[in-house]
């Protein structure tokens, strides 16, 4: 059973850098071929796609995001990263990582995903 794990500072000021890892257990063969997604949601608001990075490294991010963004992958780890810059309270969120086996563009629903991470809380503020 994949078990997906997200995990970073809780806190983090305005105009840092957001630095997430999202640890993966429990995979096996057919994994190493999935797609490695974050999605998040402020507080009160509806989940937003952040971007996908592909079993084979290549990324895709929410075009709003783009600029601010980067997700890479950690082999050796079993983790993909989240990379977030110059953050301002409006990125306060609970950031959650997902896995799927099709490549999925921009979508939140959750049942398009095979696995999810539980998500973790990050909150912007001096």
């Amino acid at each position: 059973q994949v078990q997906l794990q997200e995990s970073g500072p809780g806190l983090v000021k305005p105009s840092q850098t957001l630095f997430l890892a999202c640890t993966v257990s429990g995979a096996s063969g057919p994994t190493a071929f999935y797609y490695w997604a974050w999605i998040r949601q402020p507080p009160g608001k509806g989940l937003e796609w952040m971007g996908v990075i592909s079993y084979t490294g290549s990324t895709y991010y929410s075009p709003s995001l783009k600029s601010r963004t980067s997700i890479a992958r950690d082999t050796s780890k079993n983790q993909f990263t989240l990379q977030l810059l110059s953050v301002t309270p409006e990125d306060t969120a609970v950031y959650y990582c997902a896995a799927s086996k099709t490549f999925i563009l921009g979508e939140t629903d959750k049942n398009l995903y095979d696995y999810w991470g539980q998500g973790t809380q990050v909150t912007v503020s001096s």
